[in-house]
């Protein structure tokens, strides 16, 4: 099925040096513009992650030090990629948890602003989980009755994702092809960061999504305890939740003069 798309959106998916979103880096990603009149733009490109690719990421993605040697770092493209997602919507295979916090950090690190808010998040995982209960390759077969050649390379990955959607299409007649619709009910809650650490609430209130404060307001903790901002600035969080912690703390200080 075709998707019913207002703007475009972009099928994205990483290898990297690691799992974790704060200290981990990409070495390539894999793009698929999808426009409302359904062409393709294809771009995948590997990079320079500044740091050696640990042994363990290579044996799951191939990519080794030496492939990524001569390639740009991510501040080097990060504008002209920035200007690449301008507009669109993303989808991808457990991207709300991972991908897309690792691209949001990479962006925040190479100092380039990227404003994400008002795009739409699919995450075909999250349908898929919610339908069957599988991994991309199962997920692949299930829909697509194919089998997945070369898994855990970022365009391969990038390409089953896109045409897993829209399989998914086809088969759910409940599922609706429409962007916002697929985005909310790919979701796993709202969160006001892209790593989960704070949430919103029923009223649209940021709280800890996690630690002895899980479920509090972020700006009544800071207000009640100003060091428990301090510790999270001097931790290992994200740099976009530091940003979206910094947002709150400074909005409540405004209001209270």
């Amino acid at each position: 099925m075709k998707l019913n798309l207002k703007r475009p959106i972009v099928f994205f998916d990483l290898e990297t040096t690691g799992v974790d979103t704060a200290k981990d880096r990409i070495v390539e990603i894999s793009m698929i513009k999808v426009m409302p009149d359904g062409e393709e733009i294809p771009k995948t490109r590997r990079i320079n992650p500044g740091m050696p690719i640990p042994p363990e990421a290579t044996a799951i993605h191939g990519i080794t030090d030496a492939d990524v040697a001569g390639e740009p770092t991510f501040a080097q493209i990060a504008k002209s990629l920035a200007q690449f997602l301008q507009g669109c919507d993303f989808g991808g295979f457990n991207s709300n948890r991972f991908d897309l916090p690792v691209l949001v950090e990479e962006f925040l690190r190479a100092g380039v602003e990227v404003d994400f808010k008002r795009r739409k998040f699919i995450d075909v995982q999250n349908i898929f989980h919610k339908k069957e209960q599988r991994t991309l390759v199962a997920a692949y077969k299930f829909y697509c009755d194919r089998d997945l050649d070369d898994a855990h390379s970022a365009e391969a990955d990038t390409r089953a994702t896109y045409e897993v959607l829209k399989a998914q299409l086809d088969r759910y007649g409940d599922l609706e092809n429409d962007i916002d619709a697929l985005a909310d009910y790919s979701s796993r809650g709202e969160m006001a960061d892209y790593a989960g650490r704070i949430l919103l609430d029923d009223q649209g209130r940021e709280v800890f999504g996690f630690g002895k404060y899980k479920g509090r307001s972020v700006a009544d903790v800071f207000r009640e305890e100003p060091s428990y901002y301090a510790w999270m600035m001097n931790g290992d969080f994200p740099l976009y939740t530091k940003k979206v912690i910094t947002e709150i703390r400074m909005r409540s200080k405004t209001k209270g003069r």
